[in-house]
């Protein structure tokens, strides 16, 4: 039987492909995260999380891991392709309401033309 292509992956796995963005990227850093993307990287958009062990407990670190995997699934759609992202989120992004990291993904995402979520024509 023959091998159907699944989905598009959407997640980073390859640490080559992550070292590269950490090398060549490009930084922003936010209060709750800091956020490293390099362009032409890839034909459709992929993303990174990267939270090192000074973060904190397993738990706080899958916490924080599945937050920012909900955020990026929820603004996919409206990323530019051919980038690669990778986001290291910081110990106060758990203490934020979850609308308000979204909120301020958002408002990152959008100021580094990074995403277009259909802002209204002024």
């Amino acid at each position: 039987m023959a091998q159907g292509q699944g989905p598009v992956p959407f997640f980073l796995k390859r640490s080559r492909d992550i070292q590269h963005i950490k090398k060549a990227g490009r930084r922003v850093s936010t209060g709750w995260f800091n956020l490293q993307f390099c362009p032409d990287m890839f034909p459709d958009v992929m993303l990174g999380i990267v939270i090192g062990r000074r973060f904190g407990t397993a738990v706080r670190r899958n916490r924080a891991k599945r937050l920012f995997r909900e955020l990026s699934r929820s603004v996919r759609p409206a990323l530019m392709p051919g980038y690669g992202l990778l986001v290291f989120p910081k110990r106060e992004c758990l203490t934020l309401p979850f609308a308000e990291l979204e909120n301020i993904w958002r408002s990152t995402l959008r100021k580094r033309q990074l995403a277009h979520f259909g802002e209204p024509a002024l």
